[in-house]
């Protein structure tokens, strides 16, 4: 289990709380950004440099993680991606995309998309605030504990 970190438009509040999380439950982190990125000495936490260019640093994210893996990342075409290869996905907000919600979200940012390109104005989301903070570190720790569970049992029945 992996936490891949969409790094180029991560909110620095939900970074900092990411870099406490990995040594803390001992889960490898890295950070996936197309300029240099500081992140603090641990083993549990690393950086990948990609090319500038559009998606660039999100193609190499879908390229790198496996089924069980999270991706924290707000892009919602690369939720999707993430999740149909068997992964899940947390926006910095505290929303857990999931088979069950995300092609609905995907429809809604393209149907937003499409009005904003048809001369429209559509309102972007609100600020990002401290019940986002909050909401995203609760979601953290479930799926943390849960993952972590999973992954406990796992290694017991494989003896």
């Amino acid at each position: 289990m992996q936490i891949w970190v969409d790094a180029d438009a991560c909110p620095w509040e939900i970074k900092q709380r990411l870099y406490r999380a990995a040594p803390r439950r001992e889960v490898r982190e890295t950070l996936v950004a197309n300029q240099s990125v500081s992140v603090p000495r641990s083993e549990f936490i690393a950086t990948e440099l990609v090319g500038v260019g559009m998606n660039v640093a999100d193609r190499r994210i879908v390229e790198l993680t496996e089924p069980g893996d999270l991706v924290i990342t707000a892009d919602i075409p690369l939720a999707a991606d993430v999740v149909a290869k068997g992964a899940h996905a947390l926006n910095p907000r505290g929303e857990l995309y999931t088979d069950g919600n995300v092609g609905e979200r995907l429809a809604m940012r393209n149907l937003f998309d499409e009005m904003r390109g048809g001369g429209q104005t559509v309102r972007g989301p609100a600020g990002f605030s401290a019940r986002d903070r909050q909401e995203f570190a609760d979601q953290l720790d479930r799926w943390l504990s849960a993952a972590l569970k999973k992954s406990g049992e796992r290694r017991t029945a494989l003896g």
